[in-house]
């Protein structure tokens, strides 16, 4: 093996295509339905700090080292921890912590794509008017209602998962670099409209001096487990994602310096979306540390209540979507490209027995 060698799937076309894919599958559920919540239970500013160091101490070096790995490789995670073993004359077993990364991102998506689905769904109920003037009450009863119906969960997650798979059916420069190169830009342009109309409300200072006051007589060490959990989920590292998306990187290409990039914008999504939803939450006086409840059973009674409710809650759940795709792609991806160098498969055969 040589460092010239390319995949078999064919690679990312420029530098910013790798950037895009790869801060796609950091971006996702993780930055807008996860880290407002937590940080909101764990007090805030000082949670934010200890995240932050989280990511720049552990989580850039590994995921530069998932990278190069991928990079080195040029193959799906198993095949390549197998093949840096053969070559290095190590145990042949390494093989299985490839085999880790590939079963930890399918087990991922197993209930990403449901969350996903919910976020479907909700576009519907906001377009539909479902919340408007709604109460807690209320929405808790279409959020219980909705739980209670595996039908319709069954069928959102399909929807979303067919998405999914005929993204990743077209390969990697016609499926997953185009599918990044509309779905990051528009996904930072709705969260741009989201923090402009939080900037419009009068407790935007408010949820910024939530978001950023910093008080570390609440942080505990559990607080700093679910940084460091966090940090590893929103870069997606060690589920295969960000070492199959290496094996498709050029080698004239720096990886440290996109990778800090990558992480900076991942950063970056996850800080604005506390920037748009903590005024929202504040505005309506509702509870900022509400738990997973926040994006499913607070926000919708803002959106029910507030001027322009119908058209920012359209936006928000259209966001967690595209949020939620760019990920679901890199997760599921791992998968198919080992099902197509080992077992002989189209790609798009491969991708039917993934979905």
């Amino acid at each position: 093996m040589t460092d010239s060698n390319k995949s078999s799937h064919g690679e990312w076309s420029s530098r910013m295509a790798f950037i895009l894919a790869a801060t796609g599958s950091a971006v996702g559920l993780g930055n807008i339905w996860k880290f407002p919540y937590i940080t909101g239970e764990n007090g805030g500013g000082a949670f934010v700090i200890v995240y932050l160091m989280c990511v720049l101490l552990i989580g850039i070096p590994i995921m530069i080292a998932e990278t190069m790995i991928g990079r080195r490789g040029k193959r799906n995670p198993i095949g390549t921890m197998a093949l840096l073993a053969k070559e290095s004359d190590a145990d042949p077993n390494w093989h299985y912590l490839g085999w880790l990364g590939v079963v930890a991102g399918f087990l991922i998506l197993s209930y990403y794509s449901v969350i996903a689905g919910w976020g479907l769904s909700y576009i519907l109920n906001v377009f539909t008017g479902s919340f408007s003037g709604a109460g807690g009450e209320k929405v808790q009863t279409i959020f219980n209602d909705f739980m209670a119906s595996p039908l319709q969960q069954l069928f959102w997650h399909t929807v979303f998962m067919v998405v999914t798979m005929s993204v990743v059916a077209r390969g990697v420069t016609e499926g997953l670099e185009r599918a990044v190169q509309w779905l990051m830009p528009a996904l930072f342009f709705l969260l741009l409209l989201l923090v402009a109309y939080a900037m419009s409300t009068n407790s935007y200072f408010k949820g910024l001096n939530f978001l950023f006051n910093t008080d570390f007589s609440k942080i505990t060490g559990q607080s700093v487990l679910t940084a460091m959990g966090h940090a590893f989920f929103t870069l997606s590292l060690g589920m295969g994602a960000i070492m199959v998306y290496g094996a498709y990187l050029p080698k004239d290409i720096s990886i440290a310096r996109t990778t800090v990039i990558v992480a900076g914008a991942d950063t970056l999504v996850a800080l604005l979306a506390g920037m748009a939803i903590f005024p929202i939450v504040f505005e309506n006086n509702l509870q900022p540390g509400s738990g997973p409840g926040l994006i499913f059973q607070t926000l919708p009674i803002a959106f029910g209540n507030m001027t322009g409710g119908w058209f920012f809650g359209i936006l928000f759940f259209v966001l967690l979507v595209f949020a939620a795709l760019s990920s679901s792609i890199s997760l599921i991806e791992p998968a198919v490209a080992w099902l197509v160098e080992t077992r002989n498969m189209t790609r798009q055969r491969a991708c039917v027995w993934a979905g």
